[in-house]
């Protein structure tokens, strides 16, 4: 899917930039973030792969499948990708692939993406429910909680089904498929480990916490991954090769918000276009 195409130098530009889907198969906020952003390359964004006919994938065979559609533009590198959330985590995974053909990748953005710690505290079902519960902030407080509590045991379908049960979710609104995709999902990033590749990492942190569901009702702390700049990528790679770049607003104001964005969509054309072609 192309984006945009914004060149101060039209007969010369840069590499394109590819943009990432998050862990939940969201390519929506690219859309506003282009539309802010003033790039001398073409920017794309990239599909998330089917990988629901496999059982159990890892991260980096999801990663593989994605390298087709990057080829189909840009047959050879330099290669240049930007991911926010997770997706960040799928962006380094198509960066390894490619440097194991030995490709080169000139430019990695991050938004906001931290690097989970090991062990996991949650298994990828909870993470999944935990996605389901978000959508779902909006109700009475007796009813999320009841939801809340019911999540604990139950498995994605059943809660979603108890949604469905109390009205949370209207009858004819079935996500089950894409709350299988996403747990496959999740449970690739927990079992991924990522190497410390030969490339440059432009981190644009949320300057404010962001406080989950989980986290008002159960108090849980916040991951020391996330008070860091780095967001816990110097586990993996050298201080010197991590740019960290503050952007106001928690995780989903510094996308959501439109003067946040703005400063987001500013930094991120300046460190892409002085980035090497």
């Amino acid at each position: 899917m192309r984006l945009a195409a914004s060149s101060p130098s039209a007969d010369r530009p840069g590499p394109p930039l590819f943009f990432v889907p998050t862990g939940l198969g969201d390519c929506s906020y690219i859309l506003n973030l282009v539309e802010e952003m003033d790039a001398d390359c073409p920017i794309y964004g990239l599909p998330w792969p089917s990988f629901s006919e496999v059982c159990s994938p890892t991260l980096e065979a999801i990663a593989s499948q994605v390298i087709p559609a990057i080829r189909e533009i840009r047959s050879r590198g330099p290669y240049r990708f930007a991911g926010y959330s997770s997706g960040g985590i799928l962006a380094y995974a198509i960066a390894e692939h490619l440097l194991s053909l030995n490709e080169t990748v000139s430019f990695m953005a991050f938004i906001d993406v931290r690097l989970p710690a090991k062990p996991a505290g949650m298994t990828p079902t909870q993470m999944v429910c935990e996605v389901v519960l978000e959508t779902l902030e909006p109700l009475e407080d007796e009813h999320f909680k009841l939801l809340k509590r019911f999540a604990r045991h139950s498995s994605i379908a059943q809660l979603l089904e108890k949604a469905h049960q109390i009205g949370a979710i209207p009858p004819d609104h079935n996500d089950a498929l894409m709350y299988e995709r996403i747990e496959q999902f999740q449970r690739a990033l927990q079992l991924y480990r990522a190497p410390s590749l030969p490339i440059e990492v432009h981190q644009f942190y949320a300057t404010d916490s962001f406080v989950s569901c989980r986290a008002r009702l159960d108090k849980s702390s916040i991951a020391p991954e996330m008070s860091s700049p780095m967001r816990g990528w110097d586990r993996v790679l050298s201080a010197a090769a991590i740019d960290t770049t503050p952007i106001p607003g928690n995780h989903a104001t510094m996308m959501n918000t439109p003067e946040n964005r703005k400063v987001l969509a500013r930094s991120l054309s300046r460190a892409l276009n002085s980035s090497p072609t």
